[in-house]
């Protein structure tokens, strides 16, 4: 897995490319989340569509996300999953839980 992470106007952009499976990958993303909070970011856009695959260890870093965002009355949107992807949240029904969006506009327009 790789990752990019950007911030403007305290939200916290993050790209993943490859595969999510939890473990190494999970600590960085949370290190990553845990420094653009402390920026004051609240809002946390997730975009997954370089994603290939993502394990439950990998559903449970988004989760881990989700819940330290909301906890400070921030959201998280996932950003232009693929259809294996995509299948995987309704399968998992994850897709009623976080906010799937297509652009970071449709992201920005919800805050």
């Amino acid at each position: 897995m790789n990752f990019a992470q950007e911030i403007k106007n305290k939200t916290l952009i993050l790209r993943i490319s490859g595969d999510l499976i939890g473990e190494d990958n999970g600590t960085q993303l949370v290190a990553a989340v845990n420094e653009a909070m402390s920026h004051l970011a609240l809002t946390c856009i997730i975009d997954i569509s370089g994603l290939r695959y993502i394990n439950s260890s990998g559903i449970g870093v988004l989760i881990t996300i989700l819940t330290k965002f909301r906890n400070k009355g921030g959201e998280v949107y996932l950003m232009n999953p693929s259809e294996s992807v995509k299948k995987l949240l309704i399968i998992t029904k994850l897709n009623s839980i976080f906010q799937i969006i297509q652009s970071e506009d449709e992201a920005m327009a919800k805050k």
